[in-house]
């Protein structure tokens, strides 16, 4: 009987120290994901420019095109699905032909992304919005 409650007991320590780490790896992996999609959505900015300078069109893409056929799906080969949900990307609904909103959530908090169609910048602001959006804004664009 003391052993089953020796291992019951050592179990518990395990699974205390073991649950945090978790929790904080998997707010790693969104980060992961979210620095991956910023890549893919600057990569498909870059070509789609890349495409109207050789029919001679100096100008990006439209804001409000970059959703054509899904979440970004005016620049990627596969839309980004569109949830709200932690290590998802959605779209604030304020896309405009000079620029377009959206939102990535790490771990319950939205960080901010704004395209600007002037000088083709995809980016988050690491000095606005709450402390925890700004520090997650830096550790997806760094």
């Amino acid at each position: 009987m003391i052993e089953l409650v020796f291992v019951i007991v050592v179990l518990g320590i395990l699974a205390a120290v073991a649950i945090p780490k978790f929790a904080a790896s998997r707010t790693d992996a969104q980060i992961a994901k979210g620095r991956a999609d910023v890549s893919s959505v600057r990569s498909g900015i870059i070509t789609e420019r890349q495409s109207r300078l050789i029919t001679g069109d100096a100008t990006f893409i439209k804001g409000s095109e970059l959703n054509s056929g899904g979440l970004f799906g005016g620049i990627l080969t596969y839309p980004i699905t569109d949830s709200t949900e932690a290590g998802h990307w959605h779209s604030t609904g304020t896309d405009s032909d000079a620029q377009a909103t959206y939102n990535y959530n790490v771990a319950g908090t939205d960080v901010g992304f704004t395209y600007t169609r002037s000088n083709g910048t995809f980016s988050c602001s690491k000095t606005s919005g709450t402390d925890a959006a700004k520090d997650y804004c830096a550790k997806l664009i760094d």
